[in-house]
């Protein structure tokens, strides 16, 4: 028979067929070592209390509190003779809140809840009456009756919580771990391996792992709860920079062709033509690139900046030095109308050197080609020619590019924007079109705080702007409560008003387009069920976002009636869109209503205000990424987020926090703080559940930057792990085969 690993068994086989199914299903727990590392979210007292007063409304939640008074009332059902109620009001001394049961059990819970019992309560906070409440909660007692020996030696007990679920209460999943726990212990861990060296774990003084995992589940004190978590977060961060170090070292045996620009080349004569200075931080950053593309292994580089603080200029330097060296570079961008603008701002940047082969071109002139899917059969057959003959030496497109079609005579360099929006295949799609692996630049304006660069791009390098060019203008930015101060947005729009009428535009952005295709999505979306009255929350909620052909109607109609208004969203036909940019750009175009399609390298200076409808429908860092499209010239920016959210929501907190503040590395921390951690590895694509359970990208930056250290110096030792079969095991449970190919692509 074949021998299972200890932590590889199926729970079914230790809990039984009923209680697996239900972790499997709920929890996304099948095995042994799932259920171990399904570690407590905290820790009751004996003694102490948890807070009532910050109690979650609708979500699931355990509590520990003392019975204060319990009560049966009896109730005409209407018609149906009388039924009883048990009311329980519990306390943990800074909040009260009832618990109601009903039917034929509240006998027999007006004999268990006596007051003074204190006791574990399970179930979903509601409110009845103006008071927060627990209907039918389940609930386990903690004190037996006083005075007994078992209550002394539980006094000081620390009681773990877990996340837990409505089909599976804390106090199951602790006793489930415990039968985990025996059973492991029985066999004294066989089966167990420890990922972690042993020198590394001595010389940081961490514990081992069966100590680990019996004291994160069965702590007698609080340190050690400590030592256990040190020693958990060492093994989710050193594992995970082992997978990154070995991606990193993997990169350097690739061969690529070192690009050295050409000394009084297309570079030379480019940067000569600059009408302005490069700030200190794109001459560092730009070295960064040139170094990396004088070597003979591929670049892989990760350039993230402000809004507006020169990423595409940088970029631009770095393809123009690969051209200088004979080969092609290629941008990707995510939408057309990106794509679109990027070849617009470049060839006006670059003039006459963007004129290779045509009259009037310079001398070290090249051709810069736009590649996209809507192009007419000609220009894409043109295009594609330049591309395989290297009459272009620079290509600007979307997924297009991509296509089995599309060759290129020496493709050198790879700049993809906001990176976050292409799958890994389409990545590692064009970067397959080099005869060599081509060098990568990654490009993200959206920041992202040390220690996710590195693991979430833990085998890229990173570069970062953060200095804005001299001339940007500040963006004043206000939360407008449309549904408490409706006359906030009155003024909103004669704000719009008096923009245009000092000769500047402004966009007004939506999170819907709001047409057929919007319409079936919604007919579909809406079910039946009991209605309830809902919050003033709930109810901006459930409204349909608002859309653009919907708010540019209404604007045509009212507040900006007489204003050039026009639309634009991702579904118009690309010349539609491009002749709305042009006009836009070239200022016959007053309100620009639109979708996201506008939040990344849209740039038109003379665009001074933004209003964001339903601000609170778009994340944080997209709401930065939008504000960025205003104050980009010499007239100060102002940004209004609009939302009908109260005021003591989380979305008007969230909000809050966009208008005080233009530090996108702050924001950034906030929005991970709010959204957690996720899948650091496999991203969104994978669906899996995190790999981080104990470390925390945001809070655990010397774990992390520790780790990354010790899993460069063994990589570099032993990049194959022979040496280190235990690390190899964890790694191959970490890094699945999906996982490993987004490393192997990414």
């Amino acid at each position: 028979m074949e021998y299972v690993p200890a932590l590889d068994e199926p729970l079914k086989k230790l809990l039984g067929a009923a209680t697996a199914k239900v972790m499997a299903e709920h929890m996304d727990l099948h095995t042994v070592g799932d259920l171990l590392h399904h570690y407590p979210r905290r820790y009751a007292e004996r003694g102490e209390l948890t807070t009532l007063a910050d109690l979650p409304l609708d979500e699931h939640v355990t509590v520990v509190a003392q019975v204060a008074d319990a009560r049966v009332h009896t109730f005409n059902r209407g018609g149906r003779g009388t039924g009883q109620r048990l009311e329980v009001t519990i306390t943990d001394g800074s909040g009260r809140m009832q618990l109601v049961f009903f039917g034929r059990t509240v006998h027999f819970h007006q004999k268990e809840l006596l007051p003074g019992r204190r006791a574990m309560f399970a179930g979903k906070v509601g409110v009845f009456n103006r008071r927060l409440q627990l209907a039918h909660p389940e609930y386990k007692l903690l004190d037996a009756d006083s005075g007994t020996d078992a209550v002394r030696a539980f006094a000081s007990e620390l009681l773990p919580l877990y996340p837990a679920c409505k089909q599976l209460e804390s106090w199951t999943i602790e006793q489930s771990v415990a039968i985990a726990l025996d059973s492991m212990a029985a066999t004294e861990w066989a089966g167990l391996t420890d990922p972690l060296p042993p020198a590394l774990r001595e010389g940081r003084g961490l514990t081992d792992l069966p100590d680990a995992l019996v004291k994160i589940h069965r702590p007698r004190t609080k340190a050690d709860i400590a030592d256990a978590r040190d020693r958990l977060k060492w093994d989710e961060a050193f594992v995970l920079q082992v997978a990154l170090a070995r991606r990193r070292h993997a990169d350097t045996q690739l061969p690529a062709v070192a690009r050295r620009p050409a000394p009084d080349g297309l570079l030379t004569a480019f940067d000569a033509k600059l009408p302005f200075t490069l700030t200190e931080g794109q001459r560092k950053v730009s070295a960064e690139i040139f170094d990396d593309l004088a070597t003979e292994h591929p670049m892989h580089r990760l350039l993230q900046g402000e809004v507006g603080s020169g990423k595409t200029l940088v970029a631009l330097r770095a393809m123009l030095a690969v051209v200088d060296a004979g080969g092609q570079a290629a941008m990707l961008a995510p939408t057309e109308v990106l794509a679109q603008q990027h070849h617009r701002s470049i060839t006006e940047m670059m003039g006459e050197l963007a004129q290779g082969g045509m009259l009037g071109g310079a001398e070290h002139a090249t051709k810069v080609v736009l590649l996209t899917g809507s192009m007419g059969a000609a220009a894409r057959r043109h295009a594609l020619l330049d591309l395989v003959t290297g009459e272009a030496g620079l290509v600007i497109g979307t997924h297009a590019l991509i296509e089995d079609k599309v060759q290129f005579h020496d493709l050198g360099l790879v700049v993809v924007d906001e990176q976050h929006r292409f799958g890994v295949e389409q990545r590692d799609a064009l970067r397959g079109k080099g005869k060599q692996p081509p060098h990568l630049l990654v490009m993200t304006a959206t920041p992202i705080p040390r220690t996710v660069a590195m693991t979430v791009f833990g085998d890229l390098e990173t570069s970062v702007l953060d200095q804005l060019p001299a001339g940007r203008s500040p963006i004043a930015s206000h939360v407008v409560p449309a549904a408490d101060k409706p006359h906030f947005l009155d003024r909103a729009w004669e704000r719009v008003r008096e923009e245009v009428q000092a000769g500047h535009q402004a966009y007004v952005v939506c999170p819907r387009i709001g047409d057929e295709e919007d319409q079936k999505g919604e007919k579909a979306g809406k079910g039946g069920g009991a209605k309830k009255k809902a919050s003033p929350e709930d109810e901006a909620e459930k409204r349909p976002p608002l859309a653009v052909l919907e708010v540019a109607d209404r604007l045509r109609s009212g507040p900006l009636a007489g204003l050039r208004v026009e639309v634009l969203h991702g579904r118009m036909h690309p010349d539609d869109k491009d002749a709305v940019m042009r006009r836009f750009a070239a200022g016959d175009v007053d309100v620009l209503v639109a979708t996201t399609v506008i939040e990344v390298g849209v740039n038109v200076p003379n665009a001074t205000a933004m209003v964001i409808m339903d601000a609170d429908r778009f994340g944080v860092s997209q709401l930065h990424q939008l504000r960025g499209r205003v104050g980009r010239g010499s007239a100060p920016g102002l940004c209004l987020l609009v939302t009908e959210m109260p005021e003591a929501s989380p979305a008007r907190q969230r909000l809050g926090a966009v208008a005080s503040t233009l530090d996108g590395f702050e924001l950034s921390r906030i929005d991970l703080e709010q959204r957690r951690e996720g899948d650091v590895l496999g991203q969104a694509q994978s669906g899996a559940r995190s790999s981080l359970r104990m470390l925390a990208v945001i809070d655990d930056e010397e774990v992390i930057t520790a780790a990354r250290e010790e899993a460069t110096a063994l990589v570099l030792a032993d990049p194959a792990l022979t040496g280190h079969p235990e690390l190899r095991t964890a790694l191959d449970a970490l890094v699945d085969k999906d996982r490993e190919e987004y490393l192997e692509k990414g």
